[in-house]
């Protein structure tokens, strides 16, 4: 197999050691998707912190907010390409794949989102996204300006800051663990033959 046959580094729990309330999240993940994504299995290891994380990730990525559900996914990419975790490549850029029945976006995402046909307050997003990635020390009132312009309000600002905050977080978790990507990812969002 091309890729690492295991969910991390470290292992994971025994799901059925797991509190009840991890068990049926784990549950719910196999009725809906199928299986158990490795990103919620590594975690396990530690139950507090999968809870705590599944806090923040369902807070930034699902609910209410100014940037929709794709703009917050095509953020994870971008952030992800330049840190180059594989796990949240090959996630995300499933989830930009289905959210926006492109199957060619998330790879130009992952690769070089420039070259992407994007609108100009998308682009405002992944310019600010990369830059606070690659050089967080360069971000100045300018960046946030451009993004005012581009049509974000404060609080979009502030929901994008937190958005590329929590990927650098749960990239250097991913790849500090070796975490590795469910093979099913792979295949998700792509037009089958």
């Amino acid at each position: 197999m091309p890729q690492p046959d295991h969910v991390s580094a470290l292992g994971i729990a025994d799901p059925a050691t797991l509190d009840e309330d991890l068990q049926e999240v784990f549950r719910k993940c196999v009725d809906k998707l199928g299986f158990i994504p490795n990103v919620l299995a590594a975690y396990s290891l530690r139950p507090n912190k999968l809870r705590n994380f599944m806090a923040m990730y369902n807070e930034l990525m699902l609910a209410p907010s100014g940037l929709s559900k794709l703009e917050r996914e095509m953020v994870a990419v971008v952030v992800s390409s330049v840190n180059h975790c594989y796990y949240c490549l090959v996630a995300h850029g499933q989830a930009v794949r289905t959210l926006s029945g492109d199957p060619e976006l998330g790879e130009m995402l992952a690769m070089n989102y420039r070259v992407a046909k994007l609108d100009a307050r998308q682009r405002a997003m992944l310019d600010f996204a990369w830059k606070l990635t690659s050089t967080p020390a360069l971000v100045v009132d300018d960046d946030r300006e451009l993004l005012r312009a581009a049509g974000l309000s404060s609080e979009d600002i502030f929901d994008l800051a937190d958005t590329v905050a929590f990927f650098n977080m749960s990239n250097r978790m991913a790849i500090g663990i070796d975490m590795i990507p469910n093979r099913e990812y792979h295949a998700m969002g792509r037009p089958q033959p």
